[in-house]
């Protein structure tokens, strides 16, 4: 899923722009959401640290604590990753907002057609990262693999566990294992685990313990590999 985020000193511009947007998620399939928006530059760093934000749609003329350049600046320096679209009546700050990694520049008065087009090549970006998002079927579901604590194998579908969301698809392990990065390990015959979201393993029960609390087995077939590979990876000594 991408969550989308909207910064701009016009009200209304943001309640048009956040309906644009859920039209077109919802006639594309496309999995994301507007989970925050706000006139203050401050609310959106604050926002930032504290949650998942893939795509940030910014005012440049923003009349805040900072310009949207400005805060567009911050955001790198917090996050490298996320998508920034910026949005502005004025031309001449185009280039300008190029040197902050910017995926794009809709010119206001934002036309459908325009903003449809972005986000459709957004979509198709994020779907060839391998390395950031992994795309689980289709109807343009991605999930960003660094969120994924682990993937379970339930009957005909397997389930993505994430923080905030449980995603499933019909599928099999056998369709992602290829895919995924070398952080995914087979921990038992239904789970393959995200070292990286790993809070804790306990060996003689088997159980691994996630970061959000969450737990899976440790099979017996699986735990002597499994335990060298947390030793390698500095998870465990």
């Amino acid at each position: 899923m991408l969550n989308f985020v909207i910064c701009d000193d016009n009200k209304n511009l943001v309640d048009r722009l956040e309906k644009m947007l859920e039209t077109l998620f919802t006639k594309n399939n496309y999995d994301a959401a507007v989970v925050f928006k706000s006139d203050n530059a401050d609310d959106i760093l604050n926002y930032i640290d504290n949650h998942v934000a893939d795509v940030l749609m910014l005012d440049i003329n923003l009349k805040s604590s900072k310009s949207g350049l400005e805060l567009a600046e911050e955001i790198r320096k917090r996050k490298k990753n996320p998508y920034i679209i910026f949005t502005t009546g004025h031309l001449e700050y185009a280039m300008v907002a190029y040197k902050y990694k910017t995926f794009d520049y809709l010119a206001k008065p934002i036309v459908y057609d325009r903003l449809e087009e972005t986000v459709h090549r957004l979509f198709e970006d994020a779907n060839e990262l391998s390395k950031t998002y992994i795309k689980i079927d289709n109807k343009n579901t991605i999930i960003d693999e660094a969120e994924i604590h682990y993937i379970k194998r339930d009957g005909m579908k397997l389930i993505f566990h994430t923080s905030s969301r449980d995603y499933d698809t019909y599928s099999s392990f056998n369709k992602f294992q290829d895919k995924l990065p070398s952080s995914y390990v087979r921990c038992h015959k239904s789970y393959i685990a995200n070292l990286n979201q790993i809070k804790d393993v306990e060996p003689v029960s088997g159980t691994i313990t996630f970061m959000d609390g969450q737990t899976c087995s440790l099979g017996p077939k699986y735990k002597k590999d499994f335990m060298e590979v947390m030793k390698d990876y500095g998870n465990f000594e």
